[in-house]
């Protein structure tokens, strides 16, 4: 379907009464972002640089680290606008979950869940928006379902997941430490968690207290969020150490590109972590 370059007249009066760095400028914004990303290999009129599908590349490179999983369903946690639950889905049986917190990505995610569209405000530049509305369909979907929920304080029982797959979401939550303490009751004997994380450290989003490095320079990683991460994942090497776990594989330089509008970009390199429960 055609992109619109003008919102209908009750959403520019919105925008008009707003305005720049309001909270609805701010979920536009980031749903142009994510969207983008998630869903624009599908869009047709989608055809200059940088390319989306950075979180199907990045999620791709999870699944070969972790190789063979058990039986069980799989969690997407921050799954956002929710094309890595559906990927998840459509390569075998098993049930997948996506969850996040963000209810206007949800809406996303769901429209293209039950009613197979999507649709997205693309930013142009500044508050100037494109609407995008592109039908989709994939493999599976009756195995999908996403709910609105906290991704370090989830509701189910203990070794409920074969796996849990969490992108670029340690850096979005309160707790860090938090999400990964809870991997281990969330995880099924044997199964794999796949983290990956830029460290763009926000105040915003995580206490500065609560971070994975990037506190100071003097210290004796200098700052860096890799060392921090891998010993909070590793038995014994940090006094708060998660319980459980092992790392099993890890890539410690993947590209993710991020649109912010017509002429900007930002090219992340995450750190990708796969751990197992023991």
């Amino acid at each position: 379907m055609p992109s619109s370059p003008c919102p209908p007249k009750r959403t520019r009066s919105l925008v008009c009464c707003c305005g720049p760095g309001s909270s609805y400028d701010v979920t536009r914004q980031h749903l142009s972002t994510y969207a983008w990303d998630h869903y624009g290999d599908l869009d047709p009129d989608e055809t200059g640089e940088p390319r989306p599908g950075s979180v199907l590349r990045v999620l791709e490179r999870g699944l070969e680290l972790a190789g063979d999983l058990p039986p069980g369903p799989i969690l997407d946690l921050g799954c956002a606008v929710g094309r890595s639950t559906f990927a998840l889905a459509g390569g075998g049986d098993r049930l997948v979950l996506g969850v996040d917190l963000s209810f206007p990505m949800l809406r996303v995610a769901s429209e293209a869940l039950r009613r197979g569209r999507v649709r997205y405000p693309r930013r142009r530049v500044g508050i100037v928006y494109d609407r995008r509305e592109l039908p989709v369909r994939f493999e599976g979907l009756e195995k999908v379902d996403f709910w609105g929920c906290d991704a370090i304080d989830l509701p189910f029982p203990a070794g409920t997941f074969a796996a849990v797959v969490g992108l670029n979401v340690l850096d979005c939550v309160a707790s860090p430490h938090g999400l990964l303490a809870s991997l281990p009751r969330l995880l099924a004997p044997g199964g794999r968690a796949i983290l990956s994380t830029p460290y763009d450290w926000s105040a915003a989003a995580t206490p500065f207290e609560a971070w994975l490095g990037g506190h100071s320079q003097r210290g004796e990683a200098a700052g860096a969020g890799e060392p921090v991460l891998r010993a909070l994942l590793t038995p014994g090497a940090h006094p708060a150490a998660v319980d459980g776990l092992r790392i099993v594989a890890e890539d410690r330089d993947l590209p993710w590109r991020v649109r912010l509008h017509e002429r900007s970009s930002v090219e992340y390199r995450v750190d990708l972590v796969v751990v197992e429960r023991l």
